[in-house]
């Protein structure tokens, strides 16, 4: 998909064309990058119409970083501001009280949003937009996550990672200047998110080969050159150059932008983060730290990589049909692993928002089938994936986290995540596969399942 850049740093994209199937979406944002753009932030908001009273929202770090020079050039531009700074003792999450806190900042008189960070503030902030019917307004503060282009806000709700439907800002500003301040961590996270794309790609055309999944070509291009930009440019993006900076940031820009024009994250999330979204449910229950979002997508991007070549060199059109329906779950046996595995509330919330991951027996006999039928097909999709060195060069490059041990994931937590992930939601992956096809207890031999499993 094509996009350029104009003067003031504003990024135009075409609309996609084809026929995938997929609603489409036009890409009608502000979207800036550039130098330089904190101060011309309220000349934006003007620009778009979108008020004069508004609620800033920041934690302790990005108000330092950037929300105070955006505070003062509003208020100097005429703007009427109540910050809304979210204080803590470590790293702020987008739960229940960060959504409260910025929820009883707003007043009737409030005419916009506008959130001054990366991952917690921006959600925080655009499920309140959601909620409020207000536009809203981010700016990035680090080159982390692609969410910032997204239409889906990922929350904690009494502990559980769940995924909400929301808004895409009005206006996204990404000063290269600010960005290039971020800790290397935050570069790394980034780097870690986009790299995840080659999973959730993959995923995306089995989920197209085998149940006929709509699969949008534009999207998929668009996160091919999301991927070729942050692997060509790794050098520059770890010395956080303005030349890497961009080049990440246009990448996650991009791979969120398909957010955008398909109304959800099919195309840049999948059981990748899956795994990286329960061990951070997880540990936050235990009391831990959890990784930053990114580097758990890139570290659970390596661990799951070696499946995929070894599945496309199974002999998948002899699949044993009856082998493959044995170890079939009763839906007592299911609704029994899924509390075992995320706890009786959260289990409970998973299932009743993907009840179809219930299948009968019928279903899964269909998916094994259409293994066998378009094996083919599958092996060639997975036949684009580069050698893992590529993943690995550009991990080493950026001093990237890349076991979950240097993650300080608990041994228990990443066996639980090996076998549940592929349950967190609905959504068609790889490791899917390998269950309803018999074969995910061999593949997870070096992850042994609970006992209680």
């Amino acid at each position: 998909m094509k996009y350029h850049a104009e003067p003031d740093g504003r990024l135009v994209f075409e609309e996609p064309v084809c026929s995938c199937g997929c609603a489409h979406h036009p890409v009608d944002k502000d979207i800036y990058v550039g130098e330089n753009l904190l101060c011309h932030v309220p000349e934006f908001i003007a620009r778009r119409g979108l008020g004069t009273r508004c609620v800033l929202v920041a934690d302790d770090t990005t108000y330092r970083v950037a929300g105070e020079q955006v505070h003062r050039a509003l208020t100097a531009a005429g703007y009427t501001v109540v910050p809304c700074v979210m204080h803590r003792e470590g790293h702020l999450l987008p739960d229940n009280l960060a959504c409260g806190e910025v929820l009883l900042s707003i007043t009737r008189e409030t005419q916009f949003l506008i959130s001054v960070g990366s991952g917690s503030v921006t959600d925080t902030t655009r499920i309140n937009a959601e909620r409020t019917g207000l536009p809203f307004v981010a700016v990035g503060t680090a080159p982390s996550m692609d969410g910032y282009t997204s239409v889906v806000a990922p929350l904690l709700h009494r502990g559980v990672k769940i995924q909400r439907p929301a808004v895409c800002p009005e206006i996204i500003v990404c000063d290269l200047d600010v960005l290039a301040t971020a800790p290397m961590p935050m570069v790394a996270s980034g780097v870690g998110d986009v790299l995840g794309k080659y999973i959730a790609k993959v995923d995306w055309q089995l989920g197209s080969i085998i149940n006929d999944e709509p699969c949008c070509p534009a999207c998929v291009e668009m996160l091919d050159q999301a991927l070729d930009m942050v692997v060509n440019n790794a050098q520059e993006i770890a010395a956080r150059t303005k030349r890497g900076m961009r080049a990440l940031i246009e990448a996650l820009l991009l791979a969120g932008v398909t957010i955008t024009i398909i109304g959800n994250t099919r195309a840049v999330a999948s059981v990748e983060h899956n795994i990286a979204q329960y061990w951070e449910m997880m540990m936050i229950r235990r009391g831990l730290t959890p990784p930053m979002h990114g580097a758990s997508v890139g570290v659970a991007t390596l661990l799951v990589w070696p499946f995929y070549a070894r599945f496309a060199a199974e002999p998948l059109e002899q699949l044993d049909e009856k082998r493959a329906l044995f170890r079939r779950l009763t839906r007592a046996q299911r609704e029994d692993w899924m509390v075992r595995s995320f706890g009786e509330e959260g289990g409970a919330q998973i299932m009743r928002e993907y009840p179809e991951d219930f299948l009968d027996e019928g279903e899964q006999l269909r998916r094994v089938r259409r293994v066998k039928e378009r094996a083919g097909e599958l092996r060639a999709a997975i036949a684009q994936m580069p050698q893992v060195d590529v993943l690995l060069d550009v991990m080493r490059t950026m001093n990237a986290e890349m076991t979950p041990q240097e993650e300080h994931v608990p041994e228990d937590l990443l066996a639980m995540s090996m076998w549940c992930g592929k349950d967190y939601r609905s959504r068609y992956t790889l490791m899917k596969t390998l269950d309803e096809c018999g074969l995910l207890e061999t593949y997870l031999s070096d992850w042994p399942c609970p006992e209680w499993a």
